[in-house]
C-alpha cells in the first residue's frame, strides 16, 4: 500500500506519556478515593446501577500490580462518529497489553457495537497496528452507531466474549456510547459475567468534559482544522472584499467548537447557542444583531465579513426549541399515523393542526426548505437531526430580507453578497495533532491499567492537560458520576450530561471581551495548517479553551 510522505513520517512518531505510565506496567496501581454521586437524579440512578453506582475516583500511583502481567484477551470497539486520534487510543491500549504480557491479544470488533453482537472481529497484530499509528480516521476496525440496549443484545455480548475468552471490553465513544458502556458494565456485574467494561472519552464536539475529563479527544485537532479553513476564508474575504461568509460548525448541542474557532480566528460574528438561550434571544433578534454589524461595517466601506454558527443553534432559540420539542413528542407518539402521510403538504397540515398556537405560527413562518428539514427522519434518539437543518442558509435569507427592508427605509446603502459553508466531516478524520496523538495514546494505555486493576464501569481519565505530557495525571472516573436522566423517545433514560459552554467560564469571557472590536475592526487571525514538527509554540500547544480554563 502506498502512503504519503507525511503518513510515513507519522508512523515513526513516538507519542508522549504521563510520567507515571512510563513506569513498569506491573509496578503501577489505582489509588481510589471516596464514593461519588451522580450529578443529578441520585436516587433513581442508584436503583438503575446497583452494582456500579457511586464508585470512587481513582489516580494511578506507584505500587505492585502483578495482574498486569497476566495473559488476557481484551476487546475494543469504536462507537459513533469519527474523531482524530482514535487509532492512537487503540495503539496505546495495544502497547500496554503487550508490555503486560506478549501473549495477550487485542480483539477489534468491526464496524462498532454491531461487531460485538454479530461476533465480527479481527485480532490486531503488531504489523497491522503499525500501519495506523498517529493517523486519522477509524478505519483500523471501523465504527458504527448500533445501540446496545436490550437484554438479548447484552446476553449475546456475554456469549461472544466467553467464546473469545475476553476479559474486558474497551468502548471508545462519546456521551451516548459511554452511557451504553456503563449500562453494559452494570448488566455484566448483575449476571456475574466476569467481563469488565472501560470507556474512553471521544467527541470532537467537546461536550464530554468535567473536572476529570478536561477535554474529549479529537476536539484539539478538529478545531485546529476548522480554524485553518476559517482563516483561509477570512483572508479571501479580506482580499475580495465583497462577500459575507456564513459558516456552520459541528456541535450538536454545545458551542465549544464555534467558541474555540472564534478564539483562534477572530471573526466578525460568532453566535454562542448557550448565550442565545440564557438571554432568550429570538430568531429575529439574532438577525437584527447580524444586520446591525453588516451595516456598521458597510458604513466603513467593508462589505464583507465572517459569521460562525454552531450546528445546534436552532435548538437554543426559545421559540424554535419549543417548536422542536413539540415536533419530537408529536412524532414519537404518533409515528404510525405520521408515516401514512405521503406528501409534504399533508405532513405540514397535520403538524400545524397538532402544534400549539405559538409553535404553529413559528413553523408556518419558516421557509419551506427549513420546514422540510425539521420533518426529516429522526436521529436514533427520536429527535430532529439538527445537522441537516441549514441554519446558515436560514440566517442568510433572513438577514438579506432585513437589509432590504432597511434599504427601503434609507438605513442601508451598502451591498450584501453572501456565501454559505458547513465544516463538519472535514475535521473528523484529520491527521491528529501532536496533542491528540499524545493524549489518545495515553488514554488507551491507561485503559489497560484500569483493566489490570479490576475496574469496570469506569472511564479512562488523563488530566492536567495544559502542562507538558510528562506532567499529565492518569486516573479513572466512574461513569455514573457524570449521569443524569433525560427524556429520550418519550421516556426518562440515564445519560451522561452534556457539558455546555459556561458563560461565566474563562474561554467565553475572553471571547466576549473582544467580540465588539472584532465585529467592527477587521481583526482576522490566520492559524494555518496543523504543524507536527518544529518549536513547541507552533506544534505542541493545546487549544485556547484548555489554556484559558487552566489560567
Amino acid at each position: 500500500m502506498s502512503v504519503s510522505p507525511l503518513q510515513k513520517a507519522r508512523y515513526a512518531y513516538s507519542p508522549k506519556l504521563p510520567q507515571i505510565l512510563k513506569e513498569d506496567i506491573t509496578g503501577i496501581k489505582i489509588e481510589l478515593g471516596t464514593p461519588t454521586e451522580s450529578i443529578a437524579d441520585q436516587v433513581e440512578l442508584k436503583k438503575m446501577f446497583p452494582h456500579t453506582y457511586g464508585g470512587p475516583v481513582g489516580v494511578i500511583t506507584k505500587g505492585g500490580n502483578p495482574d498486569a502481567g497476566t495473559a488476557m484477551n481484551i476487546g475494543v470497539i469504536l462507537s459513533g462518529g469519527q474523531a482524530p486520534g482514535g487509532h492512537n487510543v487503540i495503539a496505546g491500549l495495544f502497547d500496554a497489553i503487550k508490555k503486560g504480557n506478549t501473549q495477550s491479544k487485542l480483539i477489534g470488533f468491526l464496524q462498532g457495537p454491531s461487531g460485538l453482537t454479530d461476533n465480527d472481529a479481527i485480532e490486531i497484530t503488531p504489523d497491522y497496528m503499525d500501519t495506523f499509528r498517529n493517523t486519522g480516521g477509524f478505519d483500523i476496525i471501523g465504527s458504527g452507531r448500533t445501540k446496545l440496549e436490550t437484554e438479548a443484545q447484552f446476553d449475546k455480548c456475554i456469549e461472544v466474549c466467553k467464546q473469545r475468552n475476553i476479559r474486558a471490553l474497551v468502548i471508545i465513544g462519546g456521551d451516548d456510547s459511554n452511557t451504553n458502556a456503563a449500562v453494559l458494565a452494570e448488566y455484566f456485574m448483575s449476571k456475574n459475567a466476569g467481563i469488565q467494561v472501560i470507556g474512553v472519552p471521544k467527541t470532537i464536539d467537546g461536550d464530554l468534559k468535567n473536572e476529570h475529563i478536561e477535554t474529549s479527544f479529537g476536539f484539539d485537532t478538529a478545531t485546529k482544522t476548522y480554524a485553518e479553513l476559517i482563516g483561509n476564508i477570512e483572508r479571501d474575504a479580506n482580499s475580495a472584499k465583497k462577500y459575507w461568509h456564513f459558516i456552520k460548525l459541528m456541535g450538536r448541542s454545545a458551542s465549544h467548537i464555534a467558541l474555540e474557532c472564534a478564539l483562534q480566528t477572530q471573526p466578525n460574528v460568532c453566535i454562542i447557542s448557550e448565550e442565545v438561550e440564557a438571554k432568550q434571544k429570538t430568531l429575529a433578534s439574532i438577525v437584527e444583531d447580524i444586520s446591525r454589524i453588516v451595516i456598521t461595517r458597510s458604513n466603513n466601506n467593508e462589505n464583507f465579513g465572517v459569521v460562525l454558527i454552531p450546528e445546534g443553534l436552532i435548538e437554543f432559540i426559545p421559540e424554535m426549541k419549543k417548536l422542536i420539542s413539540e415536533l419530537n413528542d408529536l412524532l414519537a407518539h404518533h409515528e404510525a399515523h405520521y408515516t401514512t402521510l405521503r406528501s409534504f403538504e399533508d405532513q405540514s397540515e397535520w403538524i400545524n393542526k397538532n402544534l400549539s398556537r405559538d409553535s404553529s405560527y413559528v413553523f408556518s413562518s419558516l421557509p419551506s426548505n427549513i420546514q422540510r428539514q425539521l420533518l426529516m427522519d429522526r436521529d436514533p434518539h427520536g429527535n430532529v437531526q439538527v445537522s441537516r437543518i441549514e441554519t446558515e442558509k436560514l440566517l442568510i435569507e433572513m438577514v438579506e430580507d432585513r437589509l432590504n427592508e432597511m434599504k427601503n427605509e434609507g438605513k442601508f446603502k451598502g451591498k450584501f453578497g453572501s456565501l454559505n459553508h458547513f465544516f463538519g466531516y472535514e475535521g473528523r478524520c484529520a491527521f491528529p495533532s501532536n496533542f491528540d496523538a499524545d493524549y489518545c495514546y495515553s488514554l488507551g494505555y491507561n485503559a489497560f491499567v484500569l483493566i489490570a486493576n479490576g475496574l469496570t464501569g469506569y472511564m479512562s481519565s488523563v488530566k492536567n492537560l495544559s502542562k507538558p505530557a510528562s506532567e499529565w495525571v492518569a486516573g479513572a472516573i466512574p461513569v455514573t458520576m457524570m449521569m443524569n436522566l433525560e427524556q429520550r423517545h418519550g421516556t426518562k433514560k440515564p445519560v451522561i450530561k452534556k457539558a455546555l459552554v459556561e458563560l461565566d467560564g474563562a474561554p467565553f469571557k475572553n471571547f466576549a471581551a473582544k467580540r465588539d472590536e472584532w465585529a467592527v475592526t477587521t481583526s482576522f487571525l490566520f492559524p494555518g495548517a496543523i504543524q507536527y514538527y518544529g518549536p513547541d509554540e507552533v506544534c505542541n500547544q493545546p487549544t485556547k479553551t484548555l489554556l484559558a480554563e487552566h489560567e
